[in-house]
């Protein structure tokens, strides 16, 4: 997946945020009760550290996850203003949501990272980039297996749709018969290609290959020449 970006001219840097194993166990707890901060203070560190150095474009930066990185690409395009758009695969937008609906084996898993539900219900609300579409105002595609029972289509149908509404460019890429992390070599392409034109889209560089184009709603193309519009406030 990496060498798919570098391949084609586009810088990544993968992040082993605070939370992360390999690094020794105060590195790793130290995501309890933190998660939507710490591990997007990091994304964002390392992206603006890159860009301080010169070695990525800092106008450009862009972030991507999936499950958990979904939700921290969700929570850093909700709540800071760093990156120009970003890509969420099967992420969390209702933590609320996910605490009541998702499948049983993980259905206590977010009380360590967050609190324990309901009675830090606040915290759960205050983290859901749902909860604080005011504050989201660039470019996001949403891909997403119609039957994955650990984070449900809802979580990213209800985004893409108050997006929409928002005027914000926003495209869904569903993907029938896939769950959670897509197993389809198909599908895998086409996730990967769709993410592709819609960056050269939003950012308005020119594509490798050619691809089959994606849906973007509120979205049409720049003139010819002229920069490519911001929706960052």
């Amino acid at each position: 997946g990496i060498q798919y970006w570098t391949s084609r001219g586009i810088a990544v840097l993968d992040v082993n945020y605070r939370g992360s194993s390999g690094y020794g166990r105060a590195y790793r707890e130290a995501l309890k009760g933190q998660w939507g901060l710490v591990d997007v203070e990091d994304c964002i560190a390392g992206a603006q550290f890159l860009a301080q150095q010169g070695r990525v474009d800092g106008e450009r930066l862009l972030i991507r996850g999936s499950s958990a990185g979904g939700y921290t690409t969700l929570a850093a395009l909700t709540f800071h203003r760093v990156f120009r758009a970003g890509a969420s695969y099967y992420g969390i937008s209702d933590l609320e949501a996910l605490a009541r609906e998702t499948h049983k084996f993980e259905s206590h898993y977010l009380e360590s990272l967050i609190g324990p539900y309901p009675q830090r219900q606040d915290l759960y609300r205050e983290r859901s980039p749902l909860h604080h579409l005011e504050g989201l105002n660039c470019p996001i595609i949403f891909f997403q297996g119609l039957e994955d029972a650990i984070v449900p289509p809802n979580q990213a149908e209800k985004m893409v749709a108050a997006l929409k509404a928002k005027g914000i460019p926003v495209a869904y890429v569903p993907f029938e018969g896939e769950q959670h992390g897509f197993r389809q070599a198909a599908n895998l392409k086409r996730a990967l290609e769709a993410e592709l034109y819609f960056y050269a889209q939003i950012l308005g560089f020119p594509l490798p290959e050619p691809l089959e184009p994606v849906p973007i709603a509120n979205w049409s193309p720049p003139c010819p020449g002229s920069a490519p519009p911001r929706w960052v406030s």
